[in-house]
């Protein structure tokens, strides 16, 4: 494994010196060093100036922005990459989606006119994703990443993220001139949610100091005053809140770098669900001498499976030789292990895990990339921590969802055959609420049929109109152009560059060298790592044309 990883990190350099003669690898990272340089004043760029303590998203400064964002653009689009390594020029690839995410949602998106979740500001959990999956403001407040009781320095803090809140409400209420009714009442949810969290933060903190209990209460009457506020402007709010097949296709293809269309998202799904739902018959089938699937009864039961699971889990990655030996393997599966959950409680993905926690746990692959980011950071600046505008989806959601199947053919289930139809259970619910996101964006569904689909296509009845999951989901899909699908997308693009890169090793093909090779070129779209990893740029040039 070491000899895998010095190889692959030693390539860069190598390709360079080969392609360009040690003259032009000088030019080359003098050229990198401005493109470090962009990027940093980029990123700075990036976070809107403050009105009254909170982020600035007023028309005027929109505008201004907007205007300004020309300027990076053209820096960007002056450094000659020519004589660059494919490492480099990918990170340049990296910027200019970046760039063209903020055009977007400034000329379509318009999240801080058109979606009140955007105003949203208490997180009280981790996402498994490199960042919060959809558009949201610059001054969020991590609450989980606070350890109760506060100390003195801690509930400082808190209060001046707090404190922000109450001015960002007062200006949504002067932005929020869209008329986007899915969003606007989707929306409503999560301030109320956000009110509901502020109440138990109140209790949590009913010891602290002044200052932190007087900003938590400001919050919570501020978020309780806003989610009145939407409710009485609802019913003037009658327009559509879908983007449009031709925008959808842009964002696809300028920001996240996917090299499909909304036609061709289409048809993928459409497959992927039908077959999904072939493979699940021919599965049960296959196993219909079998005793049928029990869930987990109590919570002894629970930790003893997921115990058990997660030592097969780590023994069959490391024995089959799947994934290079990560040292933060266990340990990451270790942290989110979960726990027993009542039957009336539990949604989609727990109703899963209640049968085999190993059928979810094949999804954790998004806890191994947290992990290395953490302990391993990227050698690029630019790829070392999250993209910006969810640029990321395709690849962190692909190779979750892409893992489990990945995992399943590699053998993990064969000792427990009834699991093999819980992986094509969750393929066909991610598909089917793909497709429902796709059509919403279209404007051909509502926010309802979206759902409807959605709970329609889901094998036995596991995902239901009164889960909350099910409204999350749609609302999130609707609200991130694009994410609905990367599950299935992205585990299309990723399993096309495992077949490109394993015939180029005919007879000598390692599959724990292809994931080594894989994460290392980091949380960025499939796309690039291809480009990366093959030497193909015709999707690139594609998308660049």
């Amino acid at each position: 494994m070491n000899c895998i990883r010095l190889q692959h990190l030693a390539r860069p350099l190598l390709a360079a010196l080969l392609m360009c003669g040690a003259g032009s690898v000088a030019a080359a990272a003098d050229g990198y060093g401005q493109l470090e340089q962009l990027f940093e004043d980029w990123r700075a760029f990036e976070r809107p100036p403050m009105l009254e303590g909170a982020p600035d998203y007023t028309a005027a400064a929109t505008r201004d922005r907007h205007a300004r964002l020309k300027n990076f653009q053209q820096r960007l689009a002056a450094i000659d990459r020519s004589a660059w390594p494919v490492e480099q020029q990918v990170d340049w690839h990296l910027v200019r989606a970046e760039m063209n995410g903020m055009d977007f949602n400034i000329r379509v998106l318009q999240p801080w006119v058109r979606d009140p979740a955007f105003y949203t500001s208490v997180w009280t959990f981790q996402s498994d994703t490199p960042a919060h999956e959809g558009p949201n403001h610059h001054a969020l407040v991590e609450l989980w990443t606070y350890a109760f009781p506060l100390d003195a320095e801690a509930e400082a803090r808190l209060a001046a993220e707090l404190a922000t809140i109450p001015p960002l409400l007062r200006q949504a209420r002067g932005n929020l001139t869209g008329n986007a009714r899915d969003l606007w009442i989707g929306g409503i949810k999560n301030i109320r949610d956000q009110a509901a969290h502020l109440a138990q933060l109140a209790e949590r903190t009913a010891t602290a100091g002044e200052p932190l209990r007087a900003a938590v209460a400001a919050a919570r009457a501020a978020t309780v005053e806003f989610a009145a506020w939407l409710e009485a402007q609802a019913p003037a709010k009658t327009g559509p809140s879908g983007i449009g097949k031709e925008n959808y296709t842009w964002y696809l293809r300028n920001v996240h770098l996917v090299p499909l269309t909304w036609e061709e998202e289409v048809a993928l799904l459409k497959r992927e669900l039908d077959r999904a739902h072939a493979m699940l018959r021919l599965e049960e089938h296959h196993n219909r001498a079998l005793p049928p699937s029990v869930p987990i009864a109590s919570a002894a039961e629970y930790d003893q499976r997921a115990e058990q699971s997660l030592q097969r889990f780590v023994a069959f990655l490391r024995d089959e030789e799947i994934l290079p030996p990560y040292a933060y393997i266990e340990p990451a599966l270790r942290a989110h292990m979960g726990a027993f959950v009542p039957a009336e409680s539990r949604n989609f993905f727990w109703t899963v895990a209640h049968h085999d926690p190993l059928a979810l746990w094949t999804h954790w692959y998004h806890w191994f990339d947290l992990a290395r980011m953490q302990a391993a950071p990227h050698a690029s600046p630019i790829r070392r921590g999250p993209l910006l505008y969810n640029i990321w989806d395709s690849r962190a959601e692909g190779m979750a969802t892409g893992f489990e199947e990945m995992a399943m053919h590699a053998g993990l289930f064969d000792a427990t055959p009834r699991s093999r139809e819980l992986v094509y259970i969750m393929l066909a619910q991610r598909a089917a609420r793909g497709l429902g996101s796709l059509h919403a964006h279209a404007n051909t569904f509502t926010m309802k049929q979206a759902r409807d689909f959605h709970v329609a296509w889901t094998p036995r009845g596991w995902m239901r109109e009164d889960l909350d999951l099910l409204g999350f989901e749609q609302q999130l899909y609707l609200r991130q152009p694009g994410y609905g699908t990367s599950y299935v997308t992205g585990k299309y693009l990723i399993e096309r560059l495992l077949a490109e890169w394993s015939r180029e090793r005919e007879g000598e093909f390692n599959l724990a060298e292809f994931f080594a090779e894989f994460d290392q070129a980091g949380v960025i779209p499939v796309s690039l790592i291809r480009w990366q990893m093959t030497g193909r740029d015709d999707e690139i040039r594609a998308l660049t044309d």
